[in-house]
């Protein structure tokens, strides 16, 4: 096993494989893309407290050597804005191979995830979220704070207590997406064998899926509209409670996207590889 410890900006190479990796940072910015290349770590700001970064049997982890206790917990935003803050404020990229097993957790911040294939689990309490070319599993979780996804595939579970949810590119065979108080956002590919569940308490719901599309739709408002750009997607409802079903194409994937309190709209775009001026 090898340790070091982190006082001031610096850039390590790895020469040890790594299979799997953990990160835990208070405050600032953390990048992690996947690479061909070796195992690089890069420390661009340091706060007071050193970072401790470990490598044993192919597992990285990488956290503040004194993490706060119980009893500054207990002090809450006082301690944190006055000493906390300034102290564990560090920013740090990470390359590693594609296919590392990942699980990445920053108390405050801006956190970016690009380029991993295998299991990825993201958590933030407070900030932004951002994930580009992922695969795989992947669970991102913010209480605060928006999260974005693009051309990400495989398995996406997104979940925010306060705050947006945009999903752009997407061709995952699975996307469960749930927010309390913050808007939904997808922009989906064509994959036929694919399951969208959206839900959203407080906010409204806008999907966006290619006109040859194969999917089953369930599109619900409890308080609010129910709209398609499809007709094959009908619209019903009673006072309270707002519907439209319907099958595109084949209706081999699925598509549910429900809304508490808030408008569920169903966009159509171009197949993709379709030239507007000629039709084809």
């Amino acid at each position: 096993m090898s340790t070091q410890t982190v006082t001031e900006p610096t850039r390590i190479t790895l020469d040890e494989p790594v299979i799997q990796m953990s990160v835990v940072l208070m405050h600032g910015k953390l990048n992690v893309v996947g690479t061909d290349g070796p195992a690089r770590v890069e420390v661009t700001r340091m706060g007071r407290r050193p970072l401790l970064l470990r490598l044993n049997a192919g597992e990285l982890s990488l956290q503040h050597e004194k993490m706060p206790t119980r009893w500054h917990q207990m002090i809450g935003p006082i301690w944190w804005f006055s000493r906390g803050r300034k102290a564990y404020s560090t920013d740090v990229s990470i390359a590693v191979p594609h296919a590392v097993l990942a699980s990445l957790r920053l108390v405050s911040g801006t956190l970016l995830a690009s380029e991993l294939r295998g299991q990825t689990t993201v958590d933030c309490t407070s900030g932004r979220i951002a994930l580009l070319g992922l695969s795989g599993r992947v669970r991102a979780k913010l209480v605060s704070g928006p999260i974005e996804a693009v051309s990400c595939a495989g398995e996406i579970d997104m979940e925010t207590i306060s705050g947006e949810i945009s999903l752009a590119d997407s061709a995952a065979d699975r996307v469960h997406a749930k927010t309390v108080s913050g808007a939904i956002t997808c922009d989906l590919e064509n994959s036929p064998q694919s399951e969208v569940r959206l839900y959203t308490i407080s906010g409204s719901i806008t999907t966006r899926v290619p006109e040859d599309s194969d999917l089953q739709v369930s599109l619900t408002a409890i308080s609010g509209r129910v709209s398609s750009a499809f007709p094959e997607i009908a619209g019903h409802g009673a006072p309270g409670r707002r519907q439209a079903n319907g099958v595109l194409g084949r209706g081999t994937g699925r598509l549910y996207a429900d809304a508490t309190s808030g408008n569920v709209s169903l966009l159509r775009r171009p197949a993709r590889g379709f030239d507007a001026e000629d039709g084809s």
